[in-house]
């Protein structure tokens, strides 16, 4: 586990909502499948930051041990 890993999981999640920007703009204005394609994109969103929070946990634990 390193610093690198979790600054590549925070990329992915960066580029995950840059994409979901313009679905969600298109939900807005009233287009049910770019709401059905936003609602898909944040259950992905949520699930990826889970797994951030996991690595930023585990990367804390090892740096901890390691002093």
């Amino acid at each position: 586990m390193s610093t690198n890993d979790l600054s590549n999981a925070w990329n992915e999640l960066r580029v995950l909502v840059e994409s979901l920007e313009l679905d969600v703009t298109k939900s807005i204005k009233g287009n049910k499948s770019a709401g059905v394609r936003t609602r898909k994109g944040l259950r992905l969103l949520k699930g990826q930051a889970a797994n951030l929070v996991k690595l930023s946990m585990t990367l804390e634990k090892d740096e901890t041990s390691v002093e």
